[in-house]
């Protein structure tokens, strides 16, 4: 019990001290990270999963206040966002995955649990035989043009459900896709565009804590293109085409992109001049 009240009881007179949010933040580094310091020890919880950490529920809320006050002062913050999701998440995930349950691919998804990273796609190989204008091809093109890997996703570690868990991997491993299929890129006004898109998807909290508190780190054209462009776009967009949980991804990379976009209901958000970005 040291071990878990002695970081609690840290947080918290450094929080009480706290005048900003900075400040907490500084306190709360000081006080070690919420991963290292919070920890149940192996015998308290039984673990589910290979990455899997079991905490107490007074470790959950030190976890969820810890990440959701780093997630404030920074909310493009990507490794934050991602554990306040699992530490709040549940009952969102629930529903994505009953959501799931009712689709016939999306039932087979969570049978077969496809996995997304190089080491399970060959993307030599996809280079060879996908060919101009279809998904897949747009996809990796994508993937090189911002020197990013699907390999870069945080692992799943606060999940107290093995399945549930799964459910929140899968939608961190197809968020490349989303960029593919709608051609958002990874300035900040789009990443916060296709966070309301999300959100408009999924409902979890966290990307609405990204998509209303982000625009407080942009400038006024780039929150004046947010609300009057993208924002309108994502929530009818993102409510209205195709649960994207539900959609076997991996099975569309031949697909022509267009015609992948018409099965899915997926239009193209407002096309600003580069430069204005």
């Amino acid at each position: 019990m040291q071990r878990t009240t002695r970081p609690l009881t840290v947080l918290k007179k450094r929080c009480l001290q706290a005048s900003n949010v900075r400040v907490f933040s500084r306190a709360l580094a000081t006080a070690g990270t919420a991963e290292q310091d919070c920890r149940t020890p192996p015998s308290a919880g039984k673990k589910l999963y290979e990455t899997h950490i079991p905490i107490s529920k007074i470790e959950r809320t030190v976890l969820t206040a810890a990440s959701a006050v780093a997630a404030l002062n920074n909310p493009l913050r990507g490794d934050m966002i991602a554990t306040l999701g699992e530490a709040t998440g549940r009952v969102f995930l629930a529903r994505m995955r009953d959501q799931m349950l009712t689709s016939d691919v999306g039932r087979r998804i969570l049978r077969e649990r496809p996995v997304i990273n190089t080491k399970t796609l060959d993307f030599d190989e996809l280079k060879k035989t996908c060919a101009p204008g279809t998904f897949g091809q747009t996809y990796i093109s994508w993937l090189e043009a911002e020197g990013v890997t699907p390999d870069t996703r945080c692992d799943v570690k606060y999940v107290d459900d093995e399945e549930l868990a799964y459910v929140i991997k899968r939608y961190r491993e197809i968020h490349d896709f989303f960029h593919t299929l709608t051609g958002l890129g990874v300035t900040v006004e789009e990443e916060i565009a296709l966070k309301w898109f999300e959100w408009a998807q999924t409902g979890l909290p966290m990307t609405m804590l990204a998509s209303v508190f982000g625009p407080l780190r942009m400038t006024w054209p780039e929150r004046k293109r947010l609300y009057t462009g993208y924002v309108p776009w994502a929530l009818q967009c993102g409510a209205s085409c195709t649960p994207l949980m539900n959609v076997y991804f991996e099975e569309h990379f031949h697909t022509p992109l267009d015609e992948f976009r018409k099965q899915l209901g997926i239009t193209l958000p407002p096309q600003y001049p580069i430069h204005d970005k």
